[in-house]
């Protein structure tokens, strides 16, 4: 156990100091191959993600969501403790991928947030495709309620289409009678050609309409 210990630290050290990219990506997967999924490990992954070269960022991401749900708490406490938008955005990210109901708090939070960017528009769309996959794969009312809800609001949010879209597609794989009666509802209010034409399409392939 202890040469095991030793070797994660190494590299994690690696992956600390590593002058490159592709060295970076190299200590990553490393960590990867020991399976271990203790938080020194985790930690020096959401560190990772701030990384300046987004393949590193891509690689980190990927390994965390392998890692959940040890890796959930970890990655909204820093989400919550960074104010790197680079670093909050990567961590939306692999919250949206893993899919645990512990994120619908933090994702909830992020459609929310007034677009001052392109990027935090991106953010905000990944966040409710999070929540469309928390309430898809759970059978926890409150917790489909609570996803229904955003959705609900993010659906008439005027600001964003982009947003609305991503809503949309999340509502029709959650497919509960409530998140159909928000489509038909959209259906009526939309004035986005693109966004009407993913409710009409959601709607006829859930045998509505």
């Amino acid at each position: 156990m202890n040469t095991i210990n030793h070797d994660i630290d190494g590299l994690i050290l690696q992956l600390n100091h590593a002058s490159t990219p592709t060295d970076a990506i190299a200590s990553i997967s490393a960590i990867a191959a020991t399976g271990i999924k203790e938080q020194s490990v985790i930690k020096a992954l959401i560190s990772a993600l701030s990384h300046h070269h987004p393949s590193v960022g891509a690689a980190a991401v990927k390994l965390l969501v392998q890692l959940a749900p040890a890796s959930v708490k970890p990655l909204i406490a820093a989400f919550h403790t960074s104010s790197d938008q680079g670093l909050q955005a990567h961590i939306i990210q692999a919250l949206a991928q893993i899919g645990d109901p512990e994120a619908i708090e933090v994702l909830a939070e992020v459609i929310g947030t007034s677009v001052a960017n392109h990027c935090q528009g991106n953010v905000r769309r990944i966040a409710a495709r999070g929540l469309g996959r928390i309430a898809q794969n759970s059978n926890n009312l409150e917790n489909i309620r609570r996803t229904l809800d955003k959705l609900t609001w993010a659906l008439s949010s005027p600001e964003d289409w982009g947003l609305r879209y991503a809503a949309v597609v999340s509502l029709a794989e959650i497919a509960t009678p409530e998140a159909l009666v928000t489509l038909e509802h959209a259906l009526t209010q939309e004035t986005d050609k693109v966004v009407l034409h993913r409710i009409t399409t959601a709607l006829e392939a859930l045998g509505v309409g």
